[in-house]
């Protein structure tokens, strides 16, 4: 996913707004870098390969200053990262310029065309041809049209503001598979893929739909559909504050996010419990109790991290609740004519709620007639508008690339979940008091286990030199083993595997010498005894052993190389205690070794793009 912003108001500051947006948004894509503002009939414009502070350095000395411009961070699909392939990019005459976030599919088939037609390229990228295919349209005084016929012949996804600077007041901005939000100030619009980029300026949001598009003046706005029919929208007021959305004292994102899961598992919880029955209160699910004891067979969806908590989820909602459940990657689930019968119900999971693979996954499923319910994190994503119903997470904004605090609200919310399927099938008021009591309990558990960062940094100071690690686990605490592989894979660049367990010795064990660190999670719970054998294995084998397991287990010590204790509680609540000292391990590892935690290469916050 790139960073896109646009800016058009009254006052003449566009420059300094846009940039303050692109940091706000940098998050999504730190490639390269631009900007473009209008001024005396004329775009003036920059861009550079690398981060923002990349583009503020080139900038200096420039003015800036303007009442409407566009500003783009890119995360590089189409060509490499360089000054070249940045946005925002131009029609042949420099008076049109363009930013995108999405892959135009077709653009090779309308690139020979315009070709064709002596439109001159100057990029490897597919939002240029866009550029240019406006400006074939284009007569200079009906921007938003020649936009619309463009979008017309175009294939594939885009979020995209365009300006031009024959028509100074006009502002456009078109949206199809790629979030756009525009945020409504007195006498401004901004328009940008992030509320992130708006917040610092007014909470009024509005958020278009696919084929939709937005044309903004100083001080008026009309939307409608791409095929040119006026559409209205609910103005909605965004509930998070900037505070949020800042580093709050902590050297990075991801470490503030870490030590804010006391608080974001509560808030996962708040309004939901009921201890006196046992019960679970999950409005947003908006079915009643014969909906619920009506479902038959749950899908669960997602991507990534998503996917390793539907794998908690799983477990979770099995055995607590008896309810058949499978996980699927979002990104495969359309592809292989899936089956949806009668009682299905298809839960997708995605913090963002604008992953595409997922959200296509939710689309389909929906055509095939499956309930679709949402588990998400911010309020008026496209999964949260599109499915029939759901449950937000409430972690707050994650800037942090590598998802930690929603992870664990995620698994948080499927464990109630599997509460509410449960009590309605097998599990008793007694039996759903005890589990209300360990889920209040798990809060302060976590912030426990946080105070032993310490501990934790002082392990990594002895592994991040080392190139491979196997993380295994046995039956829920699996998805937690692949979960802590894929986070020190994120933001160290090591490479790391997950396994059961009981699949090392089909295999991995092969890798096994005095050079592998093993991290094993080893609850006491009924399957202790057989990941005690897997140690064992390890240990004859000379692996560096670095053990998860419960408060006042001796066993391991004697023979683990590294113990990590966290605190009692429920063997399926387990997963959400034991990921914390991977989060952290893999932070420290990463800061060791010198990479930039919050940005990791290659990566963006949310996979807008197949």
């Amino acid at each position: 996913m790139c960073g896109i912003v646009g800016y058009i108001g009254k006052g003449n500051n566009a420059g300094e707004i846009l940039m303050e947006g692109l940091k706000r948004l940098e998050y999504g894509g730190y490639d390269s870098a631009g900007i473009a503002i209008v001024r005396d009939g004329a775009l003036v414009w920059e861009k550079t390969a690398g981060k923002i502070e990349q583009l503020q350095e080139k900038l200096k000395g420039v003015d800036i200053s303007g009442h409407v411009g566009i500003a783009h961070t890119r995360w590089a699909t189409h060509g490499e990262p360089n000054r070249a392939n940045a946005h925002p990019h131009f029609d042949c005459a420099q008076r049109i310029a363009l930013i995108h976030n999405g892959i135009i599919e077709n653009f090779q088939t309308l690139k020979k065309s315009l070709e064709a037609e002596n439109h001159h390229f100057v990029s490897e990228t597919d939002t240029e041809t866009l550029a240019h295919l406006i400006e074939k349209y284009y007569t200079g005084h009906d921007l938003e049209v020649a936009v619309r016929r463009a979008l017309e012949r175009v294939e594939g996804t885009y979020g995209i503001i365009v300006i031009s600077a024959t028509e100074p007041d006009k502002m456009v901005a078109a949206r199809n598979g790629s979030p756009i939000v525009m945020g409504i100030g007195e006498e401004e619009y901004i328009i940008a893929s992030d509320v992130a980029a708006i917040l610092k300026h007014t909470r009024q949001v509005i958020y278009l739909e696919d084929h939709e598009m937005i044309v903004a003046t100083p001080d008026h706005f009309t939307s409608m559909t791409i095929e040119n029919e006026y559409v209205s929208h609910d103005v909605q007021e965004v509930d998070w504050d900037l505070e949020m959305i800042e580093k709050g004292g902590h050297h990075h994102f991801m470490l503030k996010e870490i030590f804010e899961q006391p608080e974001t598992i509560k808030n996962a919880m708040r309004g939901r419990l009921i201890p006196a029955t046992g019960d679970v209160r999950l409005g947003g699910l908006d079915m009643n109790e014969e909906q619920l004891r009506a479902v038959k067979r749950i899908l669960l969806i997602g991507c990534g991290t998503s996917w390793h908590a539907g794998l908690i989820g799983e477990y979770m909602i099995e055995e607590k609740a008896r309810i058949p459940v499978e996980v699927e990657y979002a990104s495969e689930f359309r592809y292989r004519n899936p089956i949806i019968e009668d009682g299905t119900v298809v839960f997708a999971i995605s913090q963002s709620g604008e992953t595409v693979d997922t959200l296509a996954a939710l689309r389909e499923a929906e055509k095939r007639g499956a309930r679709c319910l949402g588990i998400c994190n911010v309020v008026g994503s496209t999964i949260a508008r599109e499915s029939h119903a759901g449950v937000y997470i409430h972690a707050g904004p994650e800037i942090g690339v590598a998802s930690t605090k929603a992870f664990t609200s995620q698994i948080t919310v499927l464990a109630l979940l599997a509460l509410v399927f449960g009590r309605l099938k097998t599990i008793s008021s007694s039996e759903g008091q005890k589990i209300i009591q360990a889920l209040l309990g798990v809060s302060d558990q976590v912030s426990e286990i946080l105070k032993g960062h310490d501990e934790i940094r002082s392990i990594a100071e002895k592994y991040y030199h080392h190139n491979n690690f196997l993380y295994l686990g046995r039956g829920a605490n699996y998805p937690v083993a692949l979960e802590g592989a894929l986070k020190l894979k994120e933001i160290s660049y090591l490479h790391a595997e997950g396994y059961p367990a009981a699949e090392m010795k089909h295999g991995p064990i092969a890798l096994i010498d005095e050079n592998m660190p093993v991290v094993f999670i080893c609850p006491r719970d009924n399957a202790y005894q057989k990941i005690v054998g897997n140690i064992c294995e390890v240990k004859a084998r000379k692996g560096k052993i670095i053990a998860i397991t419960n408060e006042g287990n001796s066993e391991v010590v004697e023979l683990a190389d590294h113990v990590i204790y966290i605190p009692k509680t429920l063997d399926f609540l387990y997963p959400i205690l034991a990921v914390i000292p991977l989060q952290l391990l893999a932070y420290d590892i990463a800061v060791l070794r010198g990479c930039n935690v919050d940005q990791p290469r290659n990566l963006a916050k949310s996979v807008t793009v197949e």
